[in-house]
């Protein structure tokens, strides 16, 4: 590891192991920074991107030239470390069929922009020979493991005379300036005596400590931001400190294979020349980094597109300075607005629907995949000299949003005033750009399965329920999961001559499998229902039919047979929830039936009918157990609780009723399961079956007001 570092100029390299079987690769060895600003990374998934672990997933190379390409196509690492630097990572792979781990290196932006063809070899060199020296070790039965904490690799330490030892000691102390001396863990191990005066300590209480943990005034993220960003990005940085009670001191950081030498003076006799061809740099402030891993966090609950543009719309804007902002997403060749703030609608609603090749900046910054920053009006007139201006705003900024190489969008910035668009903002507003697309991709993808999910459950469901003579009916569907956690809840009201049959049950599950069992179940119940099959039998004949499937999946179901002429009822279940019936008087009470075997559990299970009255003016409510099960509540509670809110329902209407019953149940306690409710009234005076009635049952159509001729029917039917 120390040769690679050396022999490739990598000023900080990292090399992470993959014990055999495991899906997680450790940080073994450190090289040119401390083991503590590496511990984020410590541990990295091989589901997740980052760059070391696609590299072993993928076998291959990656190769970031640039922090904007950092923030680009690994958002997450771009905002933790917004500082100029390159970075390769490779698999330790020997051709076999296993990678070993990885090795990530890192270099100042003095590097070329490639790899050289030396370092290339080298790197691949040293990933096979590591390969080999693993492989062999698991063969002989001691794999190499990540150690509990990793190792960090001592840079190379040049030969001294002792005698100009002692003299540049000597001439360090003589000075009249501060010097002082921290190592890449941030440790101060030496300080002159004008450094330790400057500072208001004793070196004895600084050497061996991190300064901005031991002197409260700085303790304050700038030091330690400063720190880190000399040492990934081996650039000169400086900041001020105010040393109690008013004296400013200016330090100045020169960054090294070996730490990091400090400068320290009086902010007021800032004379020193800075060092030649220093980069000036403005350090990311601690509040952005907050305010961008809140956003992170926020939208990582965010689910579908909707939440997703509203949360950024109301988060950016405060939380980073622009005064205004526009959201859109690429959709079949155009560009949609989903959010803005700071614009009036009217202004930007020329912009919606704009397509991708028009001249625009944002659909430019789309189609390159590239940032563009206009820190005035006039380089922003210079660009794009017909575009409109908005109550005249000094500074743009256009960030296409990409994920996985799949264009989402765009998010446009502007602002009142000027903006000069440091380096490290622009890496800041990139890193957020690419947790926008990521958050709007998942978002997108959810929106889309959860659209396809609930296609695919209302068409397994009746669309609607069919008109019985004598019979009132009002059902509803409540689905509990997100995406495509697909419930197995069903109903159905089947037209029997002269009867009809209601059936509601639960397959076991929430996915596409349950909801694929449920289609069997219904089609099973209703083919055997439209030939007057008793409930008893109706369940029988399906059980059978579910134990031959073997699908691996319980349903429960309750059927009830409805004559509406003689207001009788026939009733079985299979493990289902117990109806309740509200008499004409509003008593209510339980049913309970017979209980019978869930199906799809024993093939020769037996469901005992039971027969009740059904009075016109009746309610009788079938349900599945999403409406009473509440977590740390016993199940006939809750069933008694519902029953006593039936009752003392006032509303006469079946749907009103249903809708009642829906919210009590969601407002008595959080849901976590579908809700299907049925619920069946008997009618004073059932009309006789007609010849449209008996049309309707084949076609599904509403029996239309006033009653059609036959003539009229048959041309519908046609």
């Amino acid at each position: 590891m120390t040769d690679v570092v050396r022999d490739t100029s990598a000023s900080i390299g990292l090399l992470y192991l993959l014990p055999p079987g495991e899906r997680v690769l450790g940080l073994a060895l450190v090289s040119g920074a401390s083991p503590r600003l590496a511990a984020p990374w410590a541990r990295v998934l091989m589901d997740t991107s980052t760059p070391v672990s696609d590299a072993v997933r993928q076998r291959r190379l990656v190769w970031l030239a640039s922090r904007e390409e950092v923030a680009s196509r690994y958002p997450q690492l771009g905002f933790v470390l917004p500082y100029d630097f390159m970075l390769a990572a490779a698999p330790l792979a020997n051709g076999g069929p296993s990678a070993w781990g990885g090795i990530a290196l890192l270099w100042p932006l003095w590097h070329p922009p490639q790899l050289s063809p030396h370092e290339h070899n080298t790197v691949t060199r040293f990933s096979r020979h590591a390969a080999d020296l693993l492989q062999q070790a698991a063969g002989d039965g001691r794999p190499l493991l990540p150690p509990a904490e990793p190792r960090l690799l001592p840079a190379p330490l040049h030969e001294a005379d002792p005698a100009q030892a002692m003299d540049a000691l000597r001439f360090t102390e003589r000075l009249p300036v501060g010097c002082c001396a921290l190592a890449l863990d941030g440790r101060l191990t030496y300080i002159n005596p004008a450094g330790a005066e400057l500072m208001g300590a004793g070196a004895t209480s600084l050497v061996g400590s991190r300064p901005w943990e031991v002197l409260l005034w700085l303790h304050a993220p700038v030091f330690e931001e400063c720190y880190r960003s000399a040492v990934i990005s081996r650039q000169p940085t400086s900041f001020t400190a105010v040393r109690p009670p008013d004296t400013p001191l200016l330090f100045q950081l020169y960054p090294g294979d070996s730490g990091i030498s400090v400068h320290i003076t009086p902010a007021a006799q800032q004379e020193i020349p800075p060092r030649k061809n220093a980069p000036s740099r403005e350090t990311v402030s601690a509040v952005a980094l907050y305010h961008l891993t809140h956003l992170a966090a926020a939208l990582a609950e965010a689910v579908d597109v909707h939440s997703v543009a509203d949360l950024v719309a109301d988060q950016i804007v405060p939380a980073f300075g622009p005064q205004g902002l526009v959201l859109m997403t690429a959709e079949e060749g155009r560009l949609h607005i989903i959010g803005h703030r700071g614009y009036s609608a009217e202004f930007v609603s020329r912009f919606d629907g704009m397509p991708l090749a028009a001249p625009t900046p944002t659909a430019h910054a789309l189609a390159t995949n590239t940032p563009a920053f206009f820190p005035t009006f006039a380089d922003f007139q210079r660009a794009y000299p017909g575009a409109p201006r908005y109550e005249g705003r000094g500074a743009w900024a256009f960030l296409p949003l990409t994920a996985s190489g799949r264009r989402i969008g765009s998010l446009a910035l502007s602002y009142n005033q000027p903006q000069p668009f440091p380096p490290a903002e622009r890496a800041i507003l990139t890193s957020l750009a690419g947790l926008l697309a990521q958050a709007l991709d998942r978002a997108r993808l959810y929106d889309a399965t959860h659209t396809l999910a609930h296609a695919l459950q209302t068409g397994l469901l009746p669309p609607v329920l069919p008109r019985i003579p004598g019979l009132d009916a009002a059902a509803r569907y409540l689905p509990a999961g997100h995406g495509t956690d697909i419930g197995g809840d069903f109903y159905d009201l089947i037209h029997t001559t002269p009867t009809a049959t209601a059936v509601i049950g639960d397959v076991q599950g929430h996915n596409p499998t349950a909801a694929a069992l449920m289609g069997q179940v219904r089609t099973a119940v209703h083919a055997h229902a439209t030939t007057g099959t008793a409930p008893g039998d109706l369940l029988a004949r399906t059980n059978r039919l579910l134990t031959d499937l073997d699908p691996g999946l319980f349903t429960s179901c309750l059927i009830a047979q409805l004559d509406p002429t003689h207001h009788r009822a026939t009733l079985a279940t299979a493990g289902h929830p117990p109806p309740l019936l509200r008499h004409p008087d509003g008593r209510t009470e339980i049913l309970r039936l017979p209980p019978g075997l869930l199906l799809g559990i024993e093939p020769e299970a037996d469901y005992p009918t039971t027969k009740i009255d059904l009075p016109p003016g009746a309610v009788l409510a079938l349900y599945t157990d999403g409406l009473v099960e509440a977590p740390g509540t016993d199940i006939d509670d809750t069933t008694h609780a519902l029953a006593q809110h039936l009752a003392q329902a006032q509303t006469q209407d079946l749907d009103d009723l249903a809708d009642t019953l829906i919210r009590h149940a969601e407002h008595s306690a959080p849901r976590h399961d579908d809700i299907a409710l049925l619920l069946i009234r008997p009618s004073p005076d059932p009309r006789p079956l007609t010849q449209l009635d008996s049309a309707r049952l084949f076609t599904g159509l509403p029996a239309p007001e006033p009653p059609m001729s036959f003539a009229e029917v048959q041309a519908l039917l046609t």
